[in-house]
């Protein structure tokens, strides 16, 4: 199977799908890599390292689309690159087909067979394939850098000559694995956490990094079996708003981590919190490219409101490319283990992983939720 990893052009985007480290094994599962020229160097990975490992250095994109049996990429191709690769390729990557009707349009005209990463299965088996979760990882650690640079204190707690100086209090509203991240890194600089979810099992997982799990009503449990989130009622949510409105108000610094698979982002944090919270004070918004989880975050920038930065960045794992392409990469050899035998897919219809995320083949959309939702909306 021959696999093209284009560069990618997304803006901002400086990872790669497949590092050079990863090369000799995925020739081992039959696999043949040919990479566009210079698409390695944003993760700091040059041509001649992808030559070293065995991989064909490409210069005219057009050509590596041709040759392709499968385009391996991180964010959704453009309808250029699906246009270049021949009619029944593959495409493993980034794919959001709920939000882009028009790329889902073309992957069916094109017989494409489609994998979107982002509806990989959260399971055991499935664990060394996700991409969510490696990435969220990059993300909350960047998230708390990021929150300590622009914030005007330091974190820890420091007895000086000069006086002593108290920690900051960092809030982080999700805990699942950007949040944990943002909880250990955190508390590695030194300040006090506090810590919200809607799910039973993050009180144990916060706690066990040495936060302060705010509850607000322990008899709900917001967890899907996946073990994302689900929508909690509007009782539930005002009890939230109120008990993190006493909370923003002593907080140096608030990470917002809550998604819902498949819908917008939650609105949790109210203009009125961040009116009521400390000139300076920093809110890292991670769910910015859904929508943002503070009223006021404006999706891929950073801004200000009543004396508080709100960054809406979407491209944190992104500027830590070395070791989020290392991840991504690992990720990419597992799935391709668990999808291909013989260097050649085998669309096992049956299998959970493939039922997960692949969503269409031979024209058709075959992934049931995508399916059901298209169905509701005609």
């Amino acid at each position: 199977m021959k696999v093209a990893v284009p560069r990618e052009v997304a803006t901002d985007e400086r990872r790669v799908a497949v590092i050079p480290a990863e090369l000799k094994r995925l020739a081992k599962l039959g696999v043949e890599v040919a990479i566009e020229a210079g698409a390695g160097e944003g993760a700091l990975h040059t041509d001649e390292a992808y030559r070293e490992a065995g991989a064909e250095v490409v210069e005219d994109k057009g050509a590596l689309l041709a040759s392709a049996d499968l385009l391996l990429k991180i964010q959704p191709p453009t309808m250029a690159e699906v246009d270049g690769l021949s009619e029944g390729a593959a495409v493993v990557s980034l794919f959001q087909p709920l939000e882009s009707p028009e790329l889902l349009a073309r992957y069916r005209e094109r017989r494409i067979s489609g994998f979107a990463l982002e509806y990989i299965p959260r399971t055991t088996l499935a664990q060394a394939m996700d991409i969510l979760s490696s990435q969220a990882t990059v993300a909350g650690y960047k998230a708390v850098l990021m929150a300590a640079d622009r914030h005007p204190k330091l974190f820890p707690m420091l007895m000086t000559a000069a006086g002593m100086i108290q920690p900051a209090t960092v809030l982080i509203v999700g805990a699942g694995v950007a949040g944990l991240q943002a909880i250990a890194t955190a508390r590695r600089l030194g300040a006090v956490v506090e810590v919200s979810d809607v799910r039973k099992a993050a009180k144990e997982e916060a706690l066990s990094l040495g936060a302060t799990f705010l509850e607000v009503d322990e008899e709900v449990d917001a967890a899907t079996e996946g073990g994302y989130a689900k929508e909690v009622s509007e009782a539930y949510k005002q009890k939230q708003q109120a008990l993190l409105a006493d909370h923003a108000k002593q907080a140096s610094v608030i990470i917002t981590t809550a998604l819902i698979f498949g819908r917008p982002a939650p609105k949790i944090i109210t203009e009125e919190m961040v009116a009521g919270m400390a000139p300076g004070s920093v809110i890292v918004d991670l769910a910015a490219e859904r929508g943002g989880n503070c009223e006021l975050t404006a999706p891929g920038e950073e801004v200000e409101h009543h004396g508080v930065r709100i960054l809406g960045y979407t491209d944190l794992p992104s500027r830590m490319s070395v070791h989020a392409s290392q991840m991504w990469s690992r990720n990419m050899l597992n799935l391709l283990k668990h999808l291909t035998s013989d260097g050649a897919f085998k669309f096992d219809l049956d299998d959970e992983i493939t039922q997960g995320c692949l969503i269409t083949h031979g024209g058709e959309v075959v992934q049931e939720r995508v399916r059901a939702a298209i169905d509701g909306q005609a």
